[in-house]
């Protein structure tokens, strides 16, 4: 079911990992933003689009973790953006004979046989330093960062002031780092995204996370960063953070805990390589 949360604007959320996509109505048809997780949820809202008389003109990756590259047959095949770096790594990945049981093996049990994987990863790197999304409808501007995985975007519908978070600034996950690497520091990576999205917040009337609750203007998004950036610097040094997303109280959700778990022992461990190496 599409809700709207501004003119122009809808969002269908996923109830499994409460994915939220983001639908930009435009004069020709829609900008859909990170399609889906399954595949009767995106068939759903390709009928639902067509109901509304919005062929998907265009669509958007905010980033290339798995959940935010997948697409339906039905949705059509109008070309899917991403970063140059998004798009770059999606490409390294499928490059791989194996990728598909690859990815697979990282999908959620309860879904794995209703997510489509023929069309995943298939986004068009748009040139280093693209501004806005390169589409006929309202103005949709491009804010890449560091924080979270390669090739971030969050994206602010101009017209309507509807920031598109990606999986920033959500209600019900801690900030999630990329620690996969011992090349950068995710934590500073991390609080380097919030200050960019923290210089558009004068300008968003709603806001909408990649997971969790959709809503709320700049005083939302500023409580969000603030919160994110409490815990961060409560793992950068060394304490237990004060945060009502660590332990959910909702059954099922426990994993949550298990990645701030892992994410302190990382950032624990780089703290002690920094500190021995002077």
């Amino acid at each position: 079911m599409l809700t709207q949360v501004a003119e122009g604007v809808l969002v269908h959320r996923s109830e499994l990992l409460r994915n939220n996509t983001v639908v930009v109505q435009g004069p020709s048809g829609a900008l859909v933003v990170d399609a889906g997780i399954q595949g009767s949820e995106m068939a759903c809202l390709a009928n639902d689009l067509r109901e509304l008389g919005l062929p998907v003109v265009a669509g958007f990756s905010t980033h290339p973790d798995w959940d935010h590259v997948l697409w339906h047959a039905e949705l059509g095949d109008a070309t899917r953006y991403g970063t140059a770096r998004c798009a770059a790594d999606l490409r390294d990945l499928r490059s791989d004979p194996g990728w598909k049981s690859q990815v697979a093996e990282g999908l959620p049990p309860e879904i794995a046989e209703d997510v489509p994987l023929d069309l995943f990863g298939l986004v068009t790197g748009l040139p280093t330093g693209t501004e806005v999304v390169p589409w006929d409808g309202p103005r949709v501007r491009i804010i890449e960062h560091p924080a979270h995985s390669p090739g971030h975007a969050a994206l602010l519908v101009e017209e309507s002031g509807v920031l598109v978070a990606g999986d920033m600034l959500s209600d019900v996950f801690v900030p999630m780092l990329d620690t996969f690497t011992d090349t950068h520091d995710p934590v500073e990576e991390y609080l380097t995204g919030l200050r960019l999205l923290e210089g558009v917040a004068d300008d968003v009337d709603a806001l909408v996370p990649g997971h969790g609750s959709a809503g709320g203007g700049a005083d939302r998004v500023r409580a969000r960063i603030e919160l994110d950036r409490a815990y961060l610097r409560a793992l950068r040094e060394g304490r237990a953070p004060d945060d009502p997303r660590i332990d959910s109280p909702e059954p099922g959700w426990e994993w949550v805990s298990d990645i701030h778990e892992g994410q302190a022992r990382s950032v624990a461990r780089r703290n002690e390589r920094d500190a021995a190496s002077g």
